[in-house]
């Protein structure tokens, strides 16, 4: 069944969360209902500040996906194609939520809620963020868990691995930082690209 044309001109607001940290990690992201996810998987990127270093996917119910690699055929699976596929279409079928997976050596695991659908308001370029909490963790830093002991090894200067994780980690990192005008600084140039390309 085709897509109606009021489904691919909404616009999606979802709740995105970094997966096994506390105090959590988020951003809420208003998007093109119709965006495929290849493009999604960037503002992702661009929203939580990744650096796209390393492999991803999507998980939507149980179909997964992402770049199809013919080297990774024998894992039994099969991978969509993401540059082929759009949100609207994806969560058609009551979808609600899904996981984004980041840097499958560390496992980012980031929730994906669908909180509701709008329509565009006039004036506002799209994709943006609306809100948020706490900065992205460093790239390469273990994952969740590496990235608790990371924290609390700066956040005291008598642990043992203070010198080495102050040293490695870049000395403005701040955990507790989200700048929300930073983040759609950053995503501008996505828009402006999106404009040029209709």
């Amino acid at each position: 069944m085709a897509a109606r044309k009021s489904d691919q001109r909404a616009i999606r607001q979802l709740k995105v969360t970094i997966k096994h940290i506390e105090p959590p990690i988020w951003r809420r992201l208003q998007v093109p209902a119709d965006i495929k996810l290849a493009a999604l998987h960037d503002v992702l990127q661009t929203a939580f500040g990744w650096t796209d270093s390393h492999l991803h996917q999507f998980v939507i119910g149980d179909v997964f996906y992402g770049l199809p690699d013919p080297d990774f055929s024998d894992w039994g699976r099969q991978v969509n194609d993401e540059r082929r596929a759009r949100l609207h279409k994806v969560t058609r079928r009551g979808v609600k939520r899904f996981v984004y997976e980041y840097d499958f050596g560390d496992g980012w695991e980031h929730q994906v809620i669908l909180e509701k659908v709008l329509a565009p308001e006039e004036g506002v370029a799209y994709p943006r963020c609306v809100a948020g909490a706490r900065a992205c963790p460093p790239e390469d830093c273990g994952g969740p868990w590496g990235y608790q002991a990371l924290l609390e090894a700066i956040l005291d200067p008598d642990h043992p691995d203070y010198d080495e994780m102050s040293e490695w980690l870049d000395e403005d990192f701040d955990s507790e930082a989200f700048d929300l005008e930073a983040v759609n600084a950053r995503l501008q140039p996505r828009r402006r690209r999106k404009a040029v390309n209709r």
